[in-house]
């Protein structure tokens, strides 16, 4: 296996390469499908674990981005990211094997053995990661990144769609059918997961490395290098309050479903599907405009859906009836996947494209250092305020009486997670304020872009109906009140 990189790659190299890219994707979001947040926390709640370590399950994937400076000092001693980043995605994948195994052959598994075997798979995953940031930013032309990165995200989500379906409707059998075998199907899960991410791994040994040049700076320096730079720090800042803020509560969206609702894992997974079926019909529409424009417009413009979401979460469980609640929940959902796919796009593009390249190893790795102790904060936090508030509710009412009748209509009723859907939008709110202090090259008021984006999708309602009406309802809005004054 050769993995020295080159001087210079031909462009016939370039396509073979970003094509690799794609199948290394493909084998990673199986990966990642099998052993996702729905199945993952429904294992962790089988195996008896509380809020807290739900929290921790949430926090290990950010926690262990701490631990890339190995990353950086490993791509200095050698200069072959390639080599560091197929070496550790072995390294990641084993500890899954290792899960599967303990869960299939030994009854007594417990929930400390799925974080311990969790944390290196995370640890080598993270370790891996600045090399291949850094690799992907020296192969993939500049000007590319949104279109390209987009439509692998899209060949993922329609992957995982596609398996999401496949192994809720398996588990929902098992469940139904045969309970006491419902663990050893999560083991299984894992043991395929280990083996696809091996062969992804050395897929990805097959995409070539352009030579990269770094300094001879002291890596203590260069790790304050990014923090001097003031634009960058800005975007760090941002970053770090925006992730912090979501992680108090989407890590128990999924919880809230299964233990306050009861919903079975077919409910939460097509739930699931709908938000990635959104992403997918939306994405390249984000990508184009965010190599047309600026991914700070894009995130101005898709944050606060995303925001208005997390809110959304607050009212789900007021009313009785399941439907109504699945009727919101599918909204929510909808709107989640249509916003999620523009903020993720962004955010990773504009942290490599506001990233020097001589040194964008370096500054990618601070970036999610930073972001990363934030981030794993946030689970933390979460699980601590859902003990907290497991004991205590908020509920108002509206009430109408007459004539011998009197309803009364619940308006809001905030309990132990809602609580933290609750918390979890009003900083994430805040957080966007830090937003404007970021500046990118080519940035584009967020005003014009939507003017763009409507004649856009005026030329094709079929490809931009959805986005249409997300960036114009308050005009619309604006419109119905302007024509009921004028009927009155």
């Amino acid at each position: 296996m050769n993995l020295k990189p080159k001087e210079v790659l031909t462009e016939r190299e370039v396509r073979r390469g970003m094509s690799v890219v794609i199948w290394d994707g493909l084998a990673s979001e199986m990966m990642t499908t099998f052993t996702g947040s729905a199945f993952l926390v429904a294992m962790a709640l089988l195996m008896g674990a509380n809020n807290v370590q739900i929290g921790i399950l949430a926090a290990l994937p950010t926690f262990t981005n701490i631990f890339q400076l190995i990353s950086i000092w490993l791509v200095r001693k050698f200069n072959n990211r390639r080599a560091i980043a197929v070496f550790c995605a072995f390294l990641a994948r084993f500890p899954l094997v290792c899960i599967g195994l303990s869960a299939l052959l030994f009854s007594g598994s417990s929930i400390s053995i799925l974080i311990f075997f969790l944390f290196f798979y995370y640890l080598f995953g993270s370790i891996a990661g600045p090399a291949w940031n850094s690799w992907m930013k020296d192969l993939i032309p500049e000007n590319m990144l949104g279109g390209y990165f987009s439509r692998r995200s899209r060949y993922n989500q329609i992957l995982d769609v596609v398996f999401s379906i496949l192994l809720a409707t398996l588990l929902d059998f098992v469940k139904s059918r045969y309970p006491e075998y419902e663990l050893h199907v999560y083991a299984i899960f894992f043991i395929i997961a280990g083996v696809v991410g091996t062969i992804g791994g050395y897929v990805l040994s097959f995409a070539p490395e352009p030579q990269s040049y770094l300094s001879n700076a002291n890596i203590l320096s260069l790790f304050k290098q990014p923090l001097k730079d003031n634009n960058f720090r800005r975007l760090l800042i941002f970053n770090s309050a925006w992730v912090f803020a979501l992680n108090i509560a989407t890590p128990f969206f999924i919880v809230f479903m299964m233990k306050a609702m009861g919903l079975a894992i077919s409910y939460i997974i097509i739930l699931s599907i709908i938000s990635q079926l959104s992403s997918i019909m939306t994405i390249r529409i984000w990508g184009t405009f965010a190599d047309r424009y600026s991914n700070k417009t894009i995130i101005a413009l898709s944050a606060p859906i995303y925001i208005t979401c997390i809110l959304a979460w607050c009212f789900i469980g007021v009313y009785s009836y399941l439907y109504i609640n699945l009727i919101l929940l599918a909204g929510i959902h909808i709107f989640t996947g249509i916003s999620t796919a523009g903020i993720n796009l962004s955010l990773t593009n504009i942290g490599l494209k506001l990233a020097p390249r001589e040194d964008a190893i370096v500054y990618l790795s601070v970036k999610n250092i930073i972001t990363a102790f934030f981030s794993s904060i946030g689970p933390l936090v979460g699980g601590v305020l859902a003990d907290y508030f497991a004991n205590r509710s908020l509920l108002i009412t509206a009430q109408w009486s007459s004539s011998g009748i009197t309803k009364v209509g619940k308006l809001v009723a905030l309990h132990q997670w809602n609580f933290l859907f609750l918390i979890g939008a009003l900083l994430a709110l805040l957080s966007m304020e830090l937003l404007a202090h970021v500046n990118e090259v080519g940035e584009v008021d967020k005003d014009v872009v939507k003017k763009v984006m409507r004649k856009s999708i005026k030329r094709d309602l079929k490809e931009y109906f959805l986005i249409g009406n997300i960036i114009s309802w308050h005009e619309q809005l604006r419109t119905i009140i302007k024509l009921k004054k004028r009927n009155v």
